[in-house]
């Protein structure tokens, strides 16, 4: 290349001028020529390469006047034609005048401009290597050759030169201007660019011709001194690294370096780019510039370089991929070594690194897992080779049928029957009826009843061949090799993933653990018990037909209330401004205040009982008949008896409303007037049901909603009070209900039967059981729900109580947990009789229990 392009000045010269004029080679000059004829020599040698490379534009170093090799449409200059033209004319005009040969050094490349541009290594190399080339003898003779075809030229030259003045004079022309004045020199000269180039337009980088550059006074300054080339940069549009899309809207795509608007190029639609694609040939090498958006031809050269870059080759064409290698370093071992060191000790004595890998390889080989090479050779030849193995055969004491990986045998025939006897019992062989509906389904042989027909023969020797045996043996092959078979796997489950994984009852406290009081005082069994609202006192209720009053926190018996009757239920008002406790004794229901607590309560309580209200309502015939309210005695009085509901039969259970103004009583002999509801504040009764449901066990009451729970010996139901209506049906699958508990939110229900099942129901969820719990080993005669904790208790014949953790969620979709916490098992069994009732402390984590050793017993 040349080493500074700056200097070259650009000029339009004709394409017959540049056909005519030849630039002497470096072998045709003389040898006696001086150094500095030699150096314009090989500088012509480096400029005419640069310029004969293909596609490439040599002149212009700047690259203003250039684009990428994408373009091939002027963007920044209107008229390039005509201004080029202009320039062209006016530069040969200069040419023509006389007195321009003060700026002759600046127009032409003398041979002296090219030698100043070299530098001076390349120079003083190109001479060196002269001077080596040329210094035999065969030189003299070659340089005579030379210097003889020298002068043949330029005599031709000048003859030519000749002519074309006189044609130009002839034509008035200005065509004499293109002539070098330099031409008519004797000594060969360095041609300029322009003699090379040609005057026709050449497409180089978007431009159709080389641009003029502005005339420089005196000596320019190399500009690839310092390094720095980044101004080789052809950048039309002077936006910048920014996406191109932010000019969607507008009309320009960018501005050039006049600051003028860059148009966007015509886009057409789908048609027009189909007629291009079918009548451009050089559509397929037409791409967009992203800069410009104007559409771009490549050229041979620019479609070659794409082609070594996408198949990986070097993007130079001249490059030689397969060039010679030069050794530089010798490859023969030399005889003697260089340093005459002796060998070390280490160097004789076997490496131990090396016995333990040999070893290690040897104890793999006998152990199977590393394969010699003749070893794997056998292996692989066999895994190729095709395999076979008797299908048919009988599968038992076959060693190789038992070698197939997860072999299946095949089914067995079935047995003969009577029917293919030869002989068979007569009710086997076929009447008319059944012969004429086998020969029926003769097109449809599947729906027949059998595949023969029974027949009877004297003998076994009478009996012909079969004829579809061998049709038979062949389906059934067939069968069995179509027929897909798979060993199913038995599923191990171990008993442990049968329990359901449960938290430890150590993270479930606080719930009772330990006996800590023991209650005594009656002298019967005692059936009932209840707390006081408060947790402060307890009353029981015993066979011994006596009702006491207990301090919870000493044991001491405060107060003994006969009643005259076995007392079967007792039950605090859950109303903590009445001290009040209804007792189920007999047939009779009384309401006692236990005058106990603060004595303001048992004062008000007292005032509040002391006169019935007056009611215009008479009861109905039928209520009159079941129920009745009475007045005390004196005695009973002073025993605290304020109210007494005496019934037409034995009550059974008494219990009350949340608010405390309604209680129920039930009676299980008396049909459908088995359960009343008493009002307390108007001193009325009322009979809910009509018709009788079965043998009513127990009622509650819904803590939360007017609701009624009614337990007969097999079923719940659950009534709405308000609408007077069945809610919904339990069907606990039992045969005798004993008990029921509802949970204080009133989601969740804990039913206790006589038959050792305890079950709890979720209401939301189903109408069966959640939960059956199987933890009793006798009759469960009481269960209970704590208040605040999550807690429930059973009780049973069986000695024990039960604690179990019954945690509900807010959650609906989140199932309750039930954990079987403790067993206190303290009672005594007497007469098969245990433990009858359980409840619970309302604020701590305690449980009582009585039972028929005639205590009760503080679980905390």
């Amino acid at each position: 290349m040349v080493a500074n392009k700056e200097k070259a000045v650009k000029r339009k010269a004709s394409d017959k001028e540049t056909t005519e004029k030849q630039i002497i080679p470096k072998e045709d000059a003389p040898s006696g020529e001086s150094n500095e004829e030699s150096d314009y020599e090989s500088d012509t040698d480096n400029l005419l390469g640069n310029i004969e490379n293909e596609g490439d534009d040599s002149s212009d170093s700047d690259k203003e006047y250039t684009t990428d090799d994408d373009d091939d449409e002027v963007l920044s200059f209107e008229s390039i034609d005509s201004d080029f033209d202009d320039d062209s004319d006016e530069e040969e005009n200069g040419n023509d005048e006389e007195d321009s040969d003060e700026e002759e050094p600046e127009d032409v490349d003398s041979a002296d401009d090219v030698n100043s541009d070299s530098s001076p290594e390349e120079d003083e190399g190109d001479e060196e290597s002269s001077y080596d080339e040329e210094v035999d003898e065969e030189e003299d003779e070659l340089a005579a050759e030379v210097m003889a075809a020298r002068a043949a030229k330029q005599d031709k030259t000048k003859k030519e030169k000749n002519d074309m003045k006189k044609k130009a004079a002839s034509t008035g022309s200005d065509e004499e201007s293109d002539i070098p004045e330099d031409y008519e020199d004797d000594e060969p000269k360095l041609g300029r660019i322009e003699d090379v180039l040609g005057s026709g337009e050449k497409k180089t980088r978007g431009l159709g011709v080389f641009p003029t550059l502005p005339k420089k006074h005196g000596k320019a300054k190399d500009e690839y001194a310092g390094g720095d080339t980044s101004d080789e940069e052809d950048i039309r549009n002077t936006v910048g690294n920014i996406p191109m899309h932010w000019y969607d809207e507008y009309k320009h795509i960018g501005y050039d370096w006049n600051a003028k608007k860059i148009i966007k190029a015509k886009k057409g639609d789908a048609i027009d780019d189909f007629l291009q694609r079918m009548e451009d040939p050089n559509f397929w090498r037409t791409v967009t510039d992203p800069q410009t958006g104007q559409k771009v031809v490549l050229s041979d050269a620019d479609v070659g370089l794409i082609k070594r870059i996408m198949s990986g080759r070097n993007p130079d064409a001249e490059y030689d991929d397969y060039e010679p290698f030069i050794e530089w370093f010798t490859s023969e071992v030399e005889k003697m070594p260089i340093n005459n060191v002796p060998d070390s000790k280490r160097s004789f004595l076997p490496s131990k690194a090396e016995k333990l890998k040999v070893g290690k390889y040897v104890h793999a080989i006998k152990m199977g897992w590393l394969k010699t090479r003749a070893e794997k050779k056998r292996l692989e030849a066999a895994r190729r080779a095709t395999k076979f193995y008797m299908l048919w055969e009988s599968d038992h004491g076959k060693e190789e049928m038992r070698r197939i990986h997860d072999h299946v045998a095949a089914p067995k025939r079935a047995l003969p029957g009577h029917a293919e006897s030869y002989n068979p019992p007569p009710e086997y062989l076929f009447d008319e009826k059944e012969m004429a509906e086998w020969k029926k389904h003769a097109s449809q042989p599947w729906k027949r009843k059998r595949h023969f027909v029974p027949r009877q023969y004297n003998s076994l020797r009478e009996v012909p061949a079969y004829s579809k045996f061998v049709k038979e043996r062949f389906l059934r092959c067939l069968d069995l090799y179509l027929c897909p078979r798979s060993r199913r796997t038995r599923i191990a489950v171990g008993p442990e993933y049968l329990i359901p994984k449960l938290p430890s009852p150590r993270d479930l406290q606080p719930f009772p653990t330990l006996q800590n009081l023991i209650y005594t005082g009656h002298t019967d069994m005692i059936r009932c018990m209840s707390v006081e609202p408060k947790g402060e006192y307890l009353v029981t209720g015993s066979d011994d037909k006596t009702v006491k009053i207990w301090e919870i926190s000493t044991a001491r018996c405060i107060r003994t209330i006969p009643t005259g009757d076995i007392i079967r239920s007792v039950a605090w008002c859950p109303n903590s401004k009445i001290s009040l406790v209804a007792v189920a004794s007999g047939k009779r229901v009384l309401l006692i205040n236990p005058k106990v607590g603060d004595y303001m309560l048992v004062k008000k309580t007292d005032d509040l009982l002391a006169e019935a209200p007056r009611s215009d309502t008479i009861d109905s015939e039928r209520i009159q008949a079941a129920v009745q309210w009475n007045e005390v005695t004196e005695e009973e009085q002073k025993a605290g008896v304020r109210i007494v509901i005496t019934h037409f039969r034995e009550v059974r259970q008494v219990t009350w409303h949340g608010r405390g103004d309604y209680f129920a009583t039930v009676m299980p002999e008396a049909a459908y007037r088995s359960v009343m509801i008493h009002q307390l504040s108007k001193r009325r009764s009322q009979l809910p049901f009509s018709k009788s449901k079965g043998m009513v066990q127990n009622v509650l009451f819904h803590p939360v909603k007017p609701c009624l729970f009614v337990a007969t010996q097999r079923h719940v139901r659950v009534y709405d009070l308000v609408k007077q209506m069945l809610l919904k049906k339990l069907y606990p699958g039992c045969k005798w209900i004993s008990s029921m508990a509802i949970h204080p939110k009133g989601d969740n229900l804990v039913i206790g039967t006589y038959e050792k099942r305890l079950m709890w129901f979720d209401l939301d969820l189903s109408t069966k059981p959640y939960q059956t719990l199987r933890i009793h080993n006798s009759a469960i005669r009481s269960v209970a729900f704590h208040l605040r904790y999550p807690l429930f208790a059973s009780a049973g014949d069986d000695r024990s109580v039960i604690v179990s953790h019954g945690m509900v969620y807010n959650d609906l979709l989140q199932n309750p947990l039930i954990v079987p916490l403790r067993r206190l098992k303290n009672h005594a069994s007497v007469n098969d009789f245990s433990v009858f009732d359980v409840v619970f402390h309302p604020t701590q984590p305690w449980v009582f229990s009585s039972g028929a050793d005639n205590t009760v017993r503080l679980y905390t």
